[in-house]
């Protein structure tokens, strides 16, 4: 209960504005940092979809082009998650 009561502190303070510029600017640096990390959860989803394609292909070759369509789709929407991470850093990273 300790750590609910100091982040809501902490969010409190923040919100009234009682930390400086640097303060703020320091936050935004550890948010972007946070917010990158979303792309090793896309890397790992890409990995995945790729290697039971490949398995899929192996079993069954006549099939590769279905395959290999829905891989890509499956890739693409993992890749928007990485996207919209690295957007959101660089957008903390400009205020």
């Amino acid at each position: 209960m300790q750590i609910l009561t100091f982040i809501s502190n902490f969010l409190a303070e923040a919100a009234a504005g009682t930390y400086n510029e640097f303060f703020k600017s320091g936050m935004a640096y550890i948010g972007a940092a946070i917010a990158v990390f979303t792309g090793i959860g896309a890397a790992l989803g890409e990995g995945s979809v790729a290697a039971k394609a490949v398995e899929a292909i192996g079993r069954q070759p006549e099939a590769s082009g279905k395959i290999t369509i829905t891989m890509l789709i499956g890739q693409a929407v993992s890749e928007t998650t990485g996207l919209y991470g690295f957007i959101i850093a660089l957008m903390l990273l400009g205020k």
